[in-house]
């Protein structure tokens, strides 16, 4: 008897090899532009979460009794120092001005950035105190990121305070202009 041939077994499929995206890469060079934006607004802090990543960056901001502050680099790791706790109250800080954010006719920043009451250096203010504005009226544009981004009046009324410094820089939430 003939014995017949045994019999070939299929080829395997083998998946082609894909290189892993540098993510590392793009993560370091969004961590670089966040340090970068930091300098450029003069923060001391900026978080933020994109894709999955939380990432926070600041640095140390020491005063000194001169105008210009000196910026100094957050320590690499240092341990909290122990506390003494004495048994005398302590007065709670006193408020170093009034808290505008909860006025009714304050306008937010809707961003980080820095805040610029005129369009240009040279130029006149978009609004000053006793303007009237109509809804809409640019108020102060804040850059971020390399793009300047008008800050509308969110209804009409007459600017009684501008809160902010031309070339400021301000966060989230920080109260920009009151309109009554």
């Amino acid at each position: 008897m003939a014995r017949k041939p045994p019999a070939k077994a299929a080829p395997k499929a083998v998946a082609p090899k894909v290189a892993a995206a540098p993510a590392a890469s793009a993560d370091s060079a969004f961590i670089r532009e966040l340090a970068q934006l930091l300098n450029e607004t003069n923060l001391t802090e900026i978080e933020v979460e994109r894709s999955g990543l939380h990432v926070r960056v600041a640095r140390e901001v020491h005063v000194t009794t001169a105008a210009a502050p000196v910026y100094a680099p957050a320590p690499v790791a240092a341990a909290p120092a122990p506390v003494a706790v004495s048994a005398v109250a302590t007065a709670p800080a006193a408020p170093s001005g009034p808290d505008y954010s909860k006025h009714p006719g304050v306008v937010p920043s809707p961003m980080v950035g820095t805040a610029y009451v005129a369009p240009e250096p040279g130029k006149p203010p978009f609004v000053s105190v006793g303007t009237k504005v109509s809804a809409g009226q640019t108020l102060i544009i804040i850059e971020a990121m390399k793009t300047m981004n008008q800050i509308p009046a969110p209804r009409a009324g007459t600017v009684t305070q501008i809160l902010v410094e031309d070339g400021a820089p301000v966060e989230y939430g920080e109260p920009l202009v009151i309109i009554e």
